[in-house]
């Protein structure tokens, strides 16, 4: 069942994030590996006028994939993503997905993700682990734990999250993928207004 995420969405999608925005403070961070991959999904989904206005966002400063910079930056990097590639692919909703999937791509492909492939442990046990493990050295801001329901299913509380819904479901769907996970599946539910839970399993 989706929540009051997708309502607000339907209504008004860019207020919604305008409003994350609006709640973050200066030591709220995000890592510049999310703001890269966003810019990397516009360049190849988008024209090049999408990706001029959202490179008009990041000014004319050279992100870093493991620097710091303000989550407000990647939040409204997003919101002009969204805005400038939903009415090709499938609306918000989609593109959200698609930038999360992105961004776990390019996680899982750093230093970070390969680190979580050379993990000890086989199958089930390696993925339980990574996931813990991946969630809490990406995160700079809130917290994140996972309760397991059972060998290969779990819920994901994220407190303190600055991007939508969508996002960190196509984000987690890509990451089980990556780790090994046959048929993942990501049902999230939104808890308040910077707060969600992700009931993840795979087969």
């Amino acid at each position: 069942m989706r929540t009051s995420w997708d309502n607000a969405m339907q209504m008004d999608w860019g207020r919604a994030m305008e409003h994350l925005m609006e709640l973050a403070t200066p030591q709220d961070t995000a890592r510049g590996m999310f703001l890269n991959r966003t810019l990397e999904t516009v360049r190849s989904l988008g024209d090049e006028a999408a990706l001029k206005r959202c490179q008009e966002v990041l000014g004319q400063q050279r992100l870093l994939d493991f620097v710091n910079y303000p989550v407000t930056l990647l939040i409204q990097l997003t919101l002009t993503a969204v805005r400038e590639l939903s009415a090709r692919h499938g609306g918000p909703e989609q593109v959200l997905h698609l930038l999360g999937q992105k961004a776990a791509v390019g996680l899982m492909s750093s230093t970070v993700g390969t680190a979580m492939h050379t993990r000890t442990g086989t199958g089930d046990e390696h993925i339980s682990s990574s996931i813990q493990a991946i969630y809490k050295v990406t995160s700079n801001y809130g917290e994140r734990s996972v309760q397991w329901l059972g060998p290969k299913r779990g819920i994901l509380t994220m407190r303190r999250s600055f991007l939508p819904m969508p996002y960190h479901e196509g984000a987690m769907l890509e990451i089980l993928t990556r780790l090994g996970a046959q048929l993942p599946r990501v049902q999230g539910r939104v808890l308040g207004s910077l707060d969600s839970e992700y009931d993840f399993s795979w087969s």
